[in-house]
C-alpha cells in the first residue's frame, strides 16, 4: 500500500489542501445541509453519501484516463501540468474575486432517502467543475515513473472523497446549525475564500514550477 501513496510531505500536502477546499461551502456542501434542514439528520447523511458516490464516479474517471496519458508521453505530461495549473489559478481568482458573497442554499422539499441520495450523486456526477478539478488537482501528487498510475490516483481520490464525505455529512446532521452560520456569517465566507483562493494559487504554483519530465 505504501507505493501506492506520495511521500510523507507529498501525502500531508494533499491531506491539508483537501481538508481546506473541503471545508469551503460550495453547491455539494449546500446541497447536504439543504436536505439535512428539510428532511431531518439520516436524509442530510444520506446526501453526503450521495455526493460522495458521484465523487467516485469522477475519481474512476480520471484515474483510467489520467493513467493513459502521464504513461504516453512526456508531452501530454507537460500538457496536463500546465493545463492543471492555469485551471487551478483560475479557480483562484474566481474564489478571491467572490470576497463575502456566498452561495444561496436552495430550498428542497423532503423526500425519501434513496431519491436524497441519487440526487446527491447526479448532482455531483453531472457538475463539470468537479470533474476539471479532479483532473487538476490529483495529479500533482502522483510520480508517473513509478508505474501503478491509475491505483495511485485511485487512492489519492479514496483519500479525498473520505474527508469530504466525513465533512458533508457533518454539515448535514447539524443543517439547522449550520445552516444559519453559513447563511449569516460573512467574515466566514470572506475568510474561507481568500484562504483557499491562496491553498489554490500555491497548487498552481507547485504544478507548473514542478520539475519537467524527460
Amino acid at each position: 500500500m505504501t507505493e501506492l501513496l506520495p511521500s510523507l510531505p507529498s501525502l500531508l500536502a494533499f491531506i491539508a489542501a483537501g481538508l481546506a477546499l473541503n471545508l469551503t461551502p460550495g453547491p455539494d456542501m449546500l446541497y447536504c445541509a439543504a436536505r439535512g434542514a428539510a428532511g431531518g439528520r439520516r436524509a442530510g447523511i444520506v446526501s453526503a453519501l450521495g455526493i460522495g458516490a458521484g465523487s467516485l464516479v469522477h475519481t474512476a474517471f480520471a484515474a483510467l484516463g489520467l493513467a493513459a496519458l502521464l504513461m504516453a508521453s512526456s508531452l501530454a505530461f507537460e500538457a496536463i501540468r500546465w493545463g492543471g495549473a492555469a485551471y487551478l489559478l483560475w479557480i483562484a481568482w474566481q474564489t478571491w474575486r467572490q470576497g463575502d458573497l456566498a452561495p444561496n442554499a436552495r430550498d428542497v422539499a423532503p423526500a425519501g432517502l434513496w431519491r436524497v441520495f441519487a440526487q446527491g450523486a447526479l448532482i455531483n456526477v453531472l457538475n463539470p467543475k468537479v470533474a476539471l478539478f479532479f483532473l487538476a488537482f490529483l495529479p500533482q501528487f502522483v510520480d508517473p515513473a513509478g508505474g501503478n498510475v491509475a491505483l495511485k490516483l485511485i487512492v489519492l481520490g479514496m483519500i479525498f472523497n473520505f474527508n469530504g464525505t466525513i465533512i458533508n455529512a457533518l454539515v448535514g446532521a447539524l443543517a439547522g446549525t449550520a445552516g444559519q452560520f453559513l447563511a449569516r456569517n460573512a467574515g466566514w465566507w470572506r475568510w474561507q475564500n481568500r484562504v483557499t483562493a491562496g491553498i489554490l494559487a500555491a497548487l498552481a504554483a507547485r504544478l507548473a514550477l514542478a520539475p519537467a519530465r524527460s
